[in-house]
């Protein structure tokens, strides 16, 4: 793709999407979990790790925007679409596809622990701690990336790019 070269490649993703996968199965082993995908974009990263979790899982998406049609977010967050089940007293684990400056999931941490779950974690593919402006917990952390502009792999261009395989950033 022009302006764009592979930063990370598939075989790198699915090493990377089977380690935590693991790390994920150990840590609850003996407990169901409710595992929330935050739409759109976290759609191959929730199918490819949901696919590694050895435990009981039941899952659930919920769909925010906090972007519009901009690369920068705008720090109003909006809930696109709700969750479809109850989350009260169930072990919940937030799969995001990446974590950015912080601003929609501190959201989404928030909405959420207003339904008392027993417990809420958060894992993400890609950590891009360079632009974080409010401090989120991380329970799980695939990979730390640069302060890039990022596409492929369920990252878009203005909703394209989503299906690549590979994630590249902007030369």
């Amino acid at each position: 793709m022009k302006g764009f070269s592979v930063c990370i490649d598939r075989h790198t993703i699915a090493t990377c999407v089977q380690e935590l996968g693991h790390a994920i199965s150990q840590d609850y082993a003996d407990r169901e979990v409710t595992c929330i995908g935050v739409l759109k974009g976290v759609t191959p990263f929730f199918a490819d790790l949901l696919r590694t979790l050895t435990m009981p899982v039941t899952m659930d998406t919920i769909r925010l925007s906090s972007y519009g049609a901009a690369r920068n977010t705008s720090h109003h967050v909006r809930i696109l679409k709700n969750l479809d089940s109850c989350i009260t007293g169930k072990h919940v684990l937030v799969i995001e596809e990446i974590v950015d400056s912080g601003c929609t999931l501190a959201f989404l941490l928030k909405h959420l622990a207003e339904h008392n779950p027993a417990s809420l974690h958060v894992v993400t593919l890609l950590n891009k701690e360079a632009r974080r402006e409010v401090h989120v917990p991380i329970t799980y952390e695939g990979m730390r990336v640069e302060d890039a502009f990022l596409i492929g792999y369920g990252l878009d261009l203005d909703e394209t790019c989503r299906n690549l395989p590979d994630i590249l950033a902007t030369d």
